[in-house]
């Protein structure tokens, strides 16, 4: 059995604070504080810092993370494998996700992984492109939705390519009608999200000579629509964020065509557990009929 120190360990992580993982947990913050000061006298070394605001990760903490994690998802994936073979179909999947494949892609994909295996618990947690990776790749997350290239050691299916699009004020209409050429860029200013700009918004923008003085950092894909419709600038959208986004804008293909890579990232750990194949094949299944063209790309 796991040590019950290991799962306080993590579940602060998720939580943030003690109170909060006592609650998860069911337990008193008084038996999390023990836990977690018993775990720093066997180790050796403080792992939190405590403060009224909550618990932080010292560095020593930040290494064994991923350690401790690993050992809590073999845990984990074992009672699925004994599950499996007493035909129970029991599991748990924790899923990453960016807020385009949150609204778009997550509610069916769940949909459907629901009605074969009711009896597998799903969680997701949204956030930014590099914060899913290093969760992965932490071991807090068992599946995560990031954009490509992803640097870290991790089994990265490429799933889709999402073409990006200039999203212009109503009226707005390209010099030759159809497409947004450098003509149609000059003097304009940007609204973007931060997390972008070292990506595919980037490339778009640096091929266009756009400088960095005219770029604006919104909170998130309806944000920038409500800007641009309030005429305060363009944005550059994937066309997976524009699918349900509401505004009264205009949307235009750039002339020299760009593209951001979706992937799918797993460790290895966390590849061999049966829910977690599962999913990849309910997901792998959703993309290929959602795309069954030229932009459906597998590695």
């Amino acid at each position: 059995m796991i040590p019950f120190a290991y799962q306080v360990f993590s579940t602060v992580i998720q939580e943030g604070t003690f109170q909060k993982a006592a609650l998860k947990l069911n337990v008193t913050p008084s038996a999390i504080s023990h836990s977690i000061t018993q775990l720093e006298n066997e180790l050796g070394f403080p792992i939190f810092i405590r403060s009224r605001s909550g618990a932080e990760l010292t560095a020593n903490g930040r290494t064994i993370l991923p350690i401790i994690q690993e050992i809590l998802n073999s845990q984990a994936r074992l009672e699925q494998e004994a599950a499996d073979i007493n035909g129970l179909n029991s599991g748990s999947i924790r899923i990453g996700a960016f807020s385009s494949v949150c609204i778009n892609w997550l509610p069916p994909i769940i949909q459907s992984f629901k009605k074969q295996y009711p009896n597998i618990d799903i969680s997701v947690s949204q956030s930014g492109f590099n914060e899913i990776v290093q969760n992965v790749k932490n071991g807090t997350l068992d599946l995560g939705f990031a954009v490509m290239p992803v640097s870290e050691n991790l089994i990265v299916d490429d799933l889709v390519k999402d073409e990006i699009y200039c999203v212009a004020p109503k009226g707005f209409v390209p010099k030759n009608k159809k497409s947004v050429t450098n003509e149609d860029l000059e003097d304009r200013d940007f609204i973007l999200q931060s997390g972008d700009y070292d990506r595919d918004t980037k490339a778009a923008l640096d091929y266009y000579g756009i400088q960095p003085n005219l770029i604006h950092f919104s909170i998130d894909d309806q944000s920038i629509v409500a800007m641009v419709e309030a005429g305060l600038g363009l944005g550059i959208l994937p066309e997976l964020a524009l699918q349900k986004i509401i505004g009264d804008v205009a949307v235009y293909p750039f002339e020299h065509p760009f593209y951001r890579s979706i992937g799918l990232a797993t460790s290895a750990v966390q590849a061999k557990a049966p829910s977690t194949q599962k999913m990849i094949e309910t997901i792998k299944a959703f993309v290929g009929k959602k795309y069954p063209e030229a932009l459906l790309v597998r590695s």
